[in-house]
């Protein structure tokens, strides 16, 4: 089983050189309030079923995790997160619109394998699974989170994703127990303009005036008590 998931991430990096190739030439276009709206009202209805078997299928556990809970640094856990959350960033790999790096290249090559229905129904079984941090947050809340920064009008995180990080309405993002790099890689690169999915821009501006250690501070606080970093850590030393 080990190198058979070794020979399919292979060939997807083989893939993902002719997709970022592609992408120079390809023609994104950005959603808006409309045309996303639109597509939430077309998306399927997932199958949970489905979707689980997928999951085993496309070998989405290698980078994932068994049910989606990420358990090192480099990914995204993906258990709990709505389902217009996981269909929506599937549909932007698609279409090019997410191919900010590496990690990203090689979504693009899987998602271009996935109809709409297999978005739809890994989707639903994400959304299926029960958020990281069973308890919830134990840490005090950063003021950024609670209060956000009216000077440089920065709207506290807990606004849109949720006083616990349990994610709020459509494709907000649950950051409940995201690990710790990955947060902070992603927190960068809407920072620095690398990554612009979010379709009304909220991230975008909400990231251009952090400093890298208020990033950090962030990751800090939705990572499950650094939990996640001490896994990847660990997992590095061997």
């Amino acid at each position: 089983m080990k190198k058979i998931t070794l020979a399919f991430l292979l060939s997807l990096g083989s893939a993902s050189l002719a997709v970022a190739a592609e992408h120079t030439a390809h023609d994104i276009v950005q959603w808006t309030p409309t045309t996303w709206a639109e597509a939430q009202r077309d998306m399927p209805k997932g199958d949970v079923a489905a979707g689980e078997k997928l999951h085993s299928t496309m070998f989405c556990a290698s980078c994932h995790g068994a049910k989606g809970e990420s358990t090192t640094n480099n990914w995204p856990s993906l258990t709990g997160q709505s389902a217009a959350y996981t269909y929506k960033q599937l549909l932007d790999y698609k279409s090019h619109l997410r191919n900010e790096d590496d990690r990203a290249h090689i979504m693009v090559v899987v998602a271009k394998m996935l109809s709409k229905q297999d978005m739809a129904d890994l989707a639903a079984f994400y959304a299926d699974q029960p958020l990281p941090c069973p308890n919830g947050l134990s840490k005090p809340a950063p003021s950024l989170v609670t209060v956000g920064d009216p000077k440089r009008l920065i709207t506290p995180c807990a606004a849109c994703h949720g006083a616990n990080g349990q994610g709020g309405v459509n494709e907000t993002t649950a950051l409940r127990g995201m690990p710790r790099d990955y947060f902070i890689r992603t927190m960068e690169m809407f920072r620095e303009g690398h990554r612009n999915n979010d379709t009304f821009k909220g991230m975008s501006q909400f990231a251009k005036p952090l400093t890298d250690q208020e990033i950090a501070m962030l990751a800090d606080y939705y990572a499950c008590d650094g939990k996640k970093e001490t896994a990847s850590n660990q997992a590095s030393a061997k």
